[in-house]
């Protein structure tokens, strides 16, 4: 008899509580598949001028195991119509071959009713994963107070994704919200059920804000994450000023190797997001319309999996 994925992770979650040293569900199903490729989804941002089929049937072309689906303002599935729409987009990616594990969202609050139903609606379709919004602190508070009002809308994403049955995400982001430094994801996961929400470890963005010192903030964080992003970057001169310019992966400054090497040396292989930040005619921003024939998105998606792919195998 088929388990859902959904019942699955209530499963898995029920059995770390009894067995306390097994952190959250993905780290108990990742350790033994280490040596196993990575699940790369393709972020469905970059095929925002395409309808969900075919966005769906392009991904299972090039190559991705899946797609993570954007259900937030002027993404693939707006919040305000997820109940009906997002089952019928799951239904598609999957009829493509491809699968729906994760999707990217702004959800920020178990008392808004678009961001609970998603939630509801995304657990019942058996996604696994969702990331949430990112926080800003709070005008005319101090740091650490913003950080607790936030800590509390953590815990209660938690809870909601432990009645239904799906893991919550806050992604690293370099700049000057909440969770460009690693210690302050470390502080809004403190109240939270681990089982239940997590981080979305992003390397490039890891490596902008933590320079040398990133691979403290990876062992910091190793038991939270939940799944990765992955995309690359070097620093430029930009009109007399230095800047982050994203590029295709393998061409920048991410040390791939030694992250993937520790990947596999804590025990993990989380599903894995591949964005593509760097100009692509708008593909790289979520634009309907794009200034460059299709395939050029198409080329450069398939050449950054292939250089995913490489890079794992080396570590």
């Amino acid at each position: 008899m088929r388990i859902s994925r959904r019942k699955f992770i209530k499963n898995v979650g029920t059995t770390a509580v009894v067995a306390p040293l097994v952190a959250s569900p993905l780290r108990a199903l990742n350790l033994d598949q280490v040596d196993e490729p990575l699940k790369v989804h393709l972020f469905s941002k970059h095929l925002q001028f395409l309808g969900i089929k075919e966005a769906a049937q392009i991904s299972a072309e090039l190559g991705f195991d899946g797609l993570d689906l954007t259900v937030r303002p002027k993404g693939h599935v707006w919040p305000e119509n997820a109940k009906s729409d997002l089952p019928v987009a799951i239904r598609e990616i999957r009829r493509a071959g491809v699968a729906c594990d994760m999707i990217t969202t702004a959800i920020t609050d178990t008392h808004n009713v678009h961001d609970l139903e998603i939630i509801k609606v995304a657990a019942k379709e058996d996604i696994q994963f969702y990331r949430s919004n990112w926080f800003k602190y709070h005008k005319g508070k101090p740091m650490p107070e913003s950080i607790s009002i936030y800590q509390q809308r953590i815990k209660e994403l938690g809870e909601a994704n432990q009645k239904y049955g799906i893991i919550g995400c806050y992604q690293n982001h370099a700049g000057r919200s909440i969770g460009s430094s690693f210690w302050e994801i470390k502080f809004l996961l403190e109240t939270v059920d681990a089982n239940y929400f997590g981080t979305q470890y992003d390397i490039r963005h890891a490596m902008v804000e933590g320079g040398l010192s990133w691979q403290n903030g990876l062992e910091l964080l190793k038991n939270h994450i939940k799944t990765i992003v992955l995309k690359d970057f070097k620093w430029e001169r930009v009109d007399g000023q230095w800047k982050a310019v994203n590029v295709p992966i393998g061409e920048g400054m991410v040390d791939f190797v030694s992250y993937f090497k520790l990947l596999k040396k804590y025990g993990l292989n989380p599903p894995a997001s591949l964005h593509l930040e760097y100009p692509m005619g708008g593909a790289e921003k979520g634009r309907y319309e794009i200034e460059v024939d299709q395939k050029v998105v198409f080329d450069a998606m398939q050449r950054d999996l292939a250089a995913v792919k490489r890079l794992w195998k080396e570590a």
